[in-house]
């Protein structure tokens, strides 16, 4: 039997960017694996849509399909609209077997693709003990996704930097995350002497801009994670859990 088809699910952006680094991504996931069938769809915005992918699949002949969500962390893209969607293809295409792998997040891969950027932004291994860092997520108002975001933050200070802050992008979450620039002046207010901002993004787009614009008062301002190795590395491995039951596959009616 041949492999299931990879079927990375993104969000979808009205911003070129967003599209083109998901391709990008699944490009590299691609070369990592010759022979694997990978397909992208977007929930919104861009083209091809889901529903059509999986169309497109089925009428080529594709048997299997492991749908991935382009997601760090389990909020309402992944428990609601994700699974929305593929309940009803699997209705309409009832021949085609869809399985929905975990969300991306939380992994040491993620937090490695961080590093990376802020590596490559211009912080050197030797730096963390006098930086502070601030985590910017989009955001959110999903417990467990907040709670996940904190949970980094502590892993990462864990790792050397003088101090580690959790932001959102968008507004301020139930937990009390401040946004970007507030933690920002926040660190300096500490007497931090260097603070760098780290996009916790897949995706350029428009609240990775709002990390970036509050970011005008930090020393060094990371990329987002893009189409780094270690997310395509991710990509991989979450498909391949899903292919066997784990505890991190989700059930497709969850």
């Amino acid at each position: 039997m041949s492999a299931p088809v990879l079927l990375v699910i993104a969000h979808g952006s009205r911003d070129p960017r967003h599209a083109a680094t998901v391709h990008a991504l699944t490009a590299r996931a691609r070369a990592l694996r010759p022979g694997l069938r990978v397909a992208t769809g977007f929930l919104d915005f861009n083209a091809p849509s889901v529903p059509r992918v999986l169309e497109r699949l089925a009428a080529q002949g594709a048997e299997d399909v492991v749908a991935l969500p382009l997601l760090l962390t389990r909020a309402f893209h992944a428990k609601s609209d994700i699974p929305a969607v593929l309940r009803e293809a699997r209705t309409r295409l009832p021949r085609l077997r869809i399985r929905r792998a975990g969300v991306l997040g939380p992994s040491p891969l993620l937090n490695a693709a961080l590093e990376r950027r802020l590596y490559e932004a211009g912080v050197r291994p030797g730096d963390r003990a006098s930086t502070g860092l601030v985590l910017a997520s989009a955001g959110s108002t999903d417990p467990e996704a907040i709670a996940v975001i904190a949970e980094i933050a502590r892993e990462l200070r864990h790792t050397g930097w003088c101090a580690v802050r959790p932001a959102f992008a968008s507004a301020s979450s139930p937990a009390g995350f401040p946004r970007t620039a507030d933690a920002v002046r926040a660190l300096r207010a500490e007497g931090v002497r260097r603070v760098a901002v780290a996009p916790y993004v897949i995706a350029p787009g428009r609240l990775p801009d709002r990390i970036a614009a509050g970011a005008a008062g930090a020393d060094v301002l990371a990329g987002v994670l893009g189409a780094s190795p270690e997310l395509a590395r991710l990509l991989l491995d979450r498909y391949d859990e899903a292919r066997v039951p784990t505890a991190r596959t989700a059930p497709l009616s969850a």
